[in-house]
């Protein structure tokens, strides 16, 4: 075959590669919340489904049902926090912590997950409110409202909240400071679960 024309034929796709994009550029690392307090492996346990505790999906607002750390610039205003990336979204991360620290604390019987069970009659779920970086206090803020049967028909509700503050604008100062925050809101919870 003549390469001038081979050349013809392999220059459009030549061309057309420049311009497919698999993804942009892969952050240098993911966010991710880790308990400070785990159960052993091999530990499980058995639960009368009265004691038993089901972990219903956590909601979160628009903005924080992102794999992106908001920042709060003003009162009105909202951004992202420059290169910082959750390996899922908020919400999920920090149901899955609530659910190991109320393990640890209490030794119950914690179902979470996509499919909780319907054995477990006590649930627990809420919404996450701040879970980022305000700029005006230079501090991370974790905000959660949870929400759980109480006695009879009744439901109750209670916010929990956690600020740690002189953070520094960036993955390495926000990351940690989030996971901290995250943990103390977690065992404040798991305190009020029992």
């Amino acid at each position: 075959m003549n390469p001038t024309k081979t050349l013809a034929i392999l220059a459009p796709a030549l061309l057309l590669g420049g311009c497919i994009s698999f993804g942009g550029e892969p952050p240098e690392s993911l966010l991710t919340l880790t308990p400070s307090a785990s159960a052993p492996a091999g530990t499980g346990g058995s639960s009368a489904s009265g004691t038993a505790i089901a972990l219903v999906d956590f909601d979160a607002p628009a903005a924080l049902d992102v794999t992106r750390v908001p920042v709060q610039v003003t009162a009105t205003e909202l951004a992202y926090l420059k290169d910082a990336v959750w390996v899922e979204k908020p919400a999920r991360l920090f149901r899955r912590l609530v659910a190991e620290t109320i393990r640890t604390q209490s030794g119950r019987v914690v179902i979470d997950g996509d499919d909780p069970g319907a054995l477990a009659t006590n649930r627990l779920t809420g919404t996450l409110r701040q879970f980022g970086y305000d700029a005006t206090t230079s501090s991370v803020v974790v905000v959660f409202d949870a929400v759980r049967p109480g006695e009879g028909q009744a439901v109750e509700t209670r916010r929990f909240q956690a600020v740690v503050p002189g953070v520094t604008p960036d993955v390495q100062g926000v990351g940690p400071a989030l996971n901290r925050a995250a943990n103390d809101v977690a065992a404040q919870v798991a305190e009020w679960v029992g």
